[in-house]
């Protein structure tokens, strides 16, 4: 199989950003009317700024070859913390702390345990504190959607940037305005800072990288909270999309981040991915829901075409990872 690194990379890079386009061509096409409408774009953008964030954080964890089983949970317990918090009577502004604090409380938890007890696989540890965090939130509210939030608690998952040009739904959703702070945030930590190459090191050798002088234990402590956090501040918008902290949210949502994370070109095996593949691939997975919906087509057939795109990219990093070891 030909194999050439600089046109892999191009690929990589841009491929995906060619399938996102070429999915909004077709769908406008098919249906200009509602696709195009300022609504529906809107709607495409708020109901995947939480999922994009999930994503974020899910790359970081991925990039060092593990996994994270329990953003989900995190992302419902964080919800319920705040919408509780509100409820309490605790200024607002301490309302929007509460989500990305659980999350990074809830990260330092994973990280820890992986590297504390020496588990063989972070699929372990985090599998326990998937089932311990929705444990908790349902504990801590019965079961019972929690109501009764300010509305500047809301005003990052629900309100629109208009700029004084629009008005809503025409605007730009302030969640994508935070999806893309944190997305160039990651990127730079990533790219520029000495945490960042590790984290990169460690996905593509971790004995390599500990015998170099990296404090795996430390770098891989950090990856979770960062996780945790992004996991956190996800419920943060979509408890104020939704209005009420409820402990059913976010059940199964840690397959579409990996599933996102992997659709974007990030590998399996660790030392790969990008924070712009990623937003790709829950763009992806956003038009892909978008178009069966205004097209009517059933949700069952809707899990079945993710599932096949989950496994293609898979199957296309597998070959790529072959056609490098040829090389």
């Amino acid at each position: 199989m030909f194999y050439h690194p600089k046109l892999s990379k191009h690929l990589e890079t841009y491929g995906i950003i060619a399938v996102v386009v070429v999915m909004m061509l077709v769908l406008a096409l098919i249906k200009p009317d509602v696709f195009l409408s300022a609504e529906n774009l809107s709607n495409i953008i708020k109901q995947n700024a939480s999922l994009a964030l999930l994503a974020l954080g899910m790359l970081v964890v991925i990039i060092t070859g593990g996994i994270d089983l329990s953003v989900g949970s995190t992302m419902a317990l964080g919800m319920v913390c705040i919408a509780l918090a509100g409820q309490a009577g605790v200024p607002w502004e301490l309302c929007l702390l509460v989500g990305p604090l659980v999350g990074l409380a809830v990260g330092w938890i994973n990280g820890a345990g992986l590297t504390w007890l020496t588990l063989p696989h972070p699929f372990i540890m985090t599998l326990g504190t998937l089932n311990i965090a929705r444990g908790l939130t349902y504990l801590i509210t019965g079961g019972a959607p929690v109501t009764g939030l300010a509305p500047e608690t809301r005003f990052l998952g629900l309100k629109y940037w208009t700029l004084g040009l629009f008005d809503p739904p025409a605007g730009i959703p302030v969640s994508l305005v935070v999806v893309a702070v944190c997305a160039v945030c990651l990127w730079l930590f990533l790219r520029f800072t000495s945490t960042g190459r590790h984290i990169f090191a460690i996905g593509g050798n971790p004995h390599a990288a500990r015998v170099s002088g990296v404090n795996v234990d430390r770098v891989l402590i950090i990856v979770y909270m960062i996780c945790g956090f992004f996991a956190g501040l996800a419920g943060l918008l979509l408890v104020g999309r939704t209005g009420s902290g409820f402990p059913n949210a976010g059940i199964g949502i840690e397959l579409d981040a990996i599933a996102a994370v992997i659709i974007g070109g990030a590998s399996f095996f660790g030392g790969r991915g990008s924070v712009l593949g990623v937003l790709a691939g829950v763009l992806i997975m956003g038009l892909l829901r978008n178009g069966l919906n205004i097209n009517n087509v059933s949700a069952f057939w809707q899990m079945i075409l993710i599932g096949i795109v989950i496994i293609a990219a898979v199957y296309i990093d597998v070959l790529r990872r072959k056609a490098a070891v040829r090389a």
